[in-house]
Order: C-alpha cells, then sequence, then structure tokens
C-alpha cells in the first residue's frame, strides 16, 4: 500500500542535522522582491475572445481605448468583439532592478476567453501596492496549451486562458533600498528558532570577529557591516557563504485529506492513548521493563520500554502498541489490517486531541 510505502520511507530518515550555508537559512532584510500588477488587453485573438455580452467591461476598455488615440465612436454604437480579451498582468520586480531591466509577465484572462494563444498584449502599465507605475509590458502572448475541436467532439491539454511573454516588461522605476544606509545589516531567519539564531550569532563572530553580530530575537539577526557600498557587497557574499548547522526543528506531521499522504519530518514517538474507531481500535500504552544485574555484580538496574505492536483480526479489530511506538509503525500497522487513509487521518487527530501525538499537526 501506499501508506505502507510512506511509513517505510519515514523510518529511514536519518537523524542527524547537517551544516546549511547562511544564505539557505536566512535573508537580508530589505532585499526582497515586489509584486507588480496592471490590467490590459489582449488583441488579435482568432474569435476566442471575450464574450461582449457578458463581459461588459471589455467593451468599456476598448472604448477608452480608442477615445485615448483620438477615435470617438458615434453615439449608441454597439461593438461585437471576438478577438479582444481583458486580461491581468503580473509579475514581480526583482531587488535592485534599475529601469529598462527586463522582466516576465504573466497573462491571464478574466473573462471568459476561450484560449489567449496568438494574441498580443497591449501596452499594459504595471502598479505595486503603492499605486506607482514601475513597469510597462507589450508584447506577444505565448500560451503552452493546445485545444482542438471535431466532431462535436472537443480536446484540450494544459490551460488555454494563461499566456507568458518572455522579458515582455520594462522596468521604469526602481524601489527604493536602504541597503547601503547606516552600518548595520539585519539577517531575518525563514523560521523563527532561538537555538538557530543562537548558532548563526555564535558563527558570524567566529568568522570576523566578536560582537559582529547579536541576536535581537528568534528570527531578525544584527550585523555590522562596512559602510561602503563594495565592501559591503564582498562582506555579505562571504556572510551568506558561511555554514551552520540549524538546530532541529519542531516534529511535525503533515496529512492531505484529499491523497491520504502523510510526511513527518522526523521520527515521532505516542504516548498512552486508547483510541476507538468505527469497528478498529488503537490501544497504546506503556509497559516498562526492569533489567536487574546478577548479585554482587555491581551492575546498575535499568528501566527501559518494550516497543511492539499486536495486530488482532477478530470483532471489533484491535491493535495493541505499547511503549513509545514510532508514529511510523503505527501508520504500517493501520495500512496493514486495511485501514483507508481517511481512518488513518481521523486516527491521528485524535491523538492529537488526546495529547499522544506530540508532534505539531497540519492538514492540508
Amino acid at each position: 500500500m501506499a501508506g505502507a510505502a510512506f511509513a517505510g520511507m519515514l523510518a529511514a530518515l536519518p537523524a542527524p542535522v547537517h551544516a546549511e550555508r547562511l544564505k539557505d537559512l536566512a535573508s537580508i532584510q530589505g532585499v526582497r522582491q515586489n509584486q507588480l500588477i496592471g490590467y490590459g488587453l489582449v488583441v488579435g485573438l482568432d474569435g476566442s475572445g471575450d464574450q461582449t455580452t457578458q463581459t461588459p467591461f471589455t467593451v468599456q476598455s476598448v472604448v477608452s481605448m480608442l477615445q485615448n488615440m483620438g477615435v470617438n465612436l458615434p453615439p449608441g454604437t454597439t461593438l461585437q468583439l471576438k478577438n479582444v480579451a481583458a486580461v491581468m498582468v503580473t509579475t514581480s520586480l526583482p531587488a535592485f532592478a534599475q529601469p529598462g531591466q527586463m522582466l516576465d509577465v504573466t497573462v491571464s484572462s478574466m473573462g471568459n476567453a476561450k484560449s489567449l494563444r496568438g494574441g498580443t498584449l497591449l501596452m499594459t502599465p504595471l502598479k505595486g501596492a503603492d499605486g506607482q507605475i514601475y513597469g510597462m509590458a507589450q508584447g506577444n502572448v505565448l500560451v503552452g496549451g493546445v485545444g482542438a475541436a471535431a466532431n462535436g467532439s472537443k480536446a484540450q491539454v494544459n490551460h488555454l486562458s494563461v499566456g507568458r511573454i518572455s522579458n515582455g516588461a520594462t522596468v521604469e522605476r526602481a524601489v527604493q533600498s536602504s541597503f547601503n544606509r547606516g552600518d548595520t545589516v539585519f539577517l531575518e531567519l525563514n523560521d523563527s528558532d532561538f537555538s538557530t539564531a543562537s548558532r548563526v550569532v555564535e558563527a558570524v563572530n567566529r568568522r570576523f570577529g566578536p560582537d559582529t553580530a547579536s541576536a535581537q530575537d528568534g528570527r531578525v539577526i544584527r550585523v555590522r557591516a562596512p559602510a561602503t557600498s563594495d565592501e559591503r557587497v564582498s562582506f555579505l557574499g562571504a556572510l551568506e557563504s558561511i555554514n551552520v548547522t540549524p538546530a532541529q526543528t519542531n516534529a511535525k506531521v503533515i496529512l492531505n485529506a484529499r491523497t491520504g499522504s502523510v510526511v513527518m519530518n522526523q521520527a515521532v514517538t505516542l504516548d498512552s492513548c486508547a483510541v476507538s474507531h468505527g469497528n478498529l481500535s488503537v490501544v497504546i500504552n506503556t509497559e516498562p521493563v526492569i533489567s536487574q544485574p546478577a548479585p554482587l555484580s555491581g551492575g546498575q538496574t535499568v528501566v527501559t520500554g518494550v516497543s511492539q505492536i499486536d495486530i488482532k483480526k477478530e470483532p471489533g479489530q484491535v491493535l495493541l502498541l505499547k511503549g513509545g511506538t514510532s508514529l511510523a509503525d503505527v501508520v504500517k500497522a493501520l495500512n496493514a489490517i486495511g485501514a483507508t487513509p481517511q481512518d488513518l487521518l481521523a486516527i491521528l487527530q485524535a491523538m492529537k486531541a488526546a495529547g499522544s501525538l506530540r508532534a505539531e499537526l497540519e492538514i492540508i
């Protein structure tokens, strides 16, 4: 079964945590991309554009465009447009982008156009969250999908209402950056973790000297940097290349409610609990085993737990697990007695609610 294969893979997860480059664990505050969006028209379609009776904004956009070009339509004129589609144009403005730089854009139909294949995007301003124009987009739309109709039947491969224009936008305005201001930069960990933040500070100070870095909290780290731009770029290049061993993250179990997939980021053990689900019962308890040394041997008494799984296919199926059982073993055992993925999801949710499953449970 797929679940059993997942359990086998999870049980084989390696325990050691390896060193990672700092650039993979953190980013520099202020060095980020900015989303841009614009509304435009795609023309030149082969009869696959918006149906203007159902998308009046397409007609309004065409009329407004013609008026801006000095073309005034007679009052009462009704446009029947089949080769025009209203679209939204989106892209991201990279950090340090300068005027004249080219960007790829995505063009998405917002009406009921059947296809954007063969169309041309007219000049479209791209605005940021502040309402300012940062780019202009225009060009031929490339659609990766294919559609065909013959003898009353239709066939379609991929999506026809979304296309892409390579180098379809030109940057018109640069975003102001605080990169070269002051004598400090701030690192932001991708995931807040006090232990990892402490290790990053130790690694940076070991590489560049004491008091170079200091942690402000579990995510932000303050780093003293050179004032001149050239030295700062070299410094940050060396900073990002430092190897840091991140702290072990919290145990997490990801459940896909649609497919039944189970993914764990590390080995997870379960505490005592009892779960009843339909005709299936899951009982988990801890049974200590005491090992005593021989008389006068000088050894010590050791208390350990027994981890075993006993599956009984009897009326009211019982799955018995003892002592620190691994969640991977539970998944494997549940699949062995025919539990469905939905049964598995319900049981793990119940274990989490009862406090037996101490890992973070996320359902997607």
